[in-house]
């Protein structure tokens, strides 16, 4: 079926929900009818302030440009980065901050050592011997 032969409101319709994509979406998403924004379209028309939170345009072409662009900038500068890294230095780094971590975990553990208490079986090694 063309357009050529759609009922003069219903192509209205359909040219009212092209120019509001946020609509389309909103439909889709809710599960409610198109019947039902359709009726409400032909009651309060294309105008009403109704309509205006669902406005929003697409992106256009030059947007979606920019966002591929920055993109790829972003990826350069990565790149760039990663050729002027010194590796060694970079596994220096690493290492030290591997021993800073060991060094705190050690801390930690003696801490919550002291503060439970020596433990029962810790005192008398045979205690699982009992008379």
């Amino acid at each position: 079926m063309g357009n050529d032969t759609l009922h003069p409101t219903i192509q209205g319709f359909r040219d009212f929900i092209n120019q509001h994509p946020k609509l389309r979406k909103e439909i889709r998403k809710s599960g409610r009818s198109w019947q039902e924004y359709y009726e409400k379209w032909m009651l309060l028309g294309d105008d009403d302030a109704y309509w205006d939170g669902f406005k929003e345009e697409d992106e256009s072409p030059s947007q979606s440009e920019n966002k591929e662009k920055n993109k790829s900038e972003f990826l350069n500068q990565v790149m760039k980065y990663a050729e002027n890294m010194d590796i060694d230095k970079v596994q220096k780094q690493v290492h030290q901050l591997s021993g800073t971590i060991s060094t705190i975990q050690e801390l930690i553990d003696q801490y919550q050592g002291s503060k439970k208490g020596p433990r029962t079986d810790e005192r008398n090694p045979f205690s699982w011997f009992k008379d």
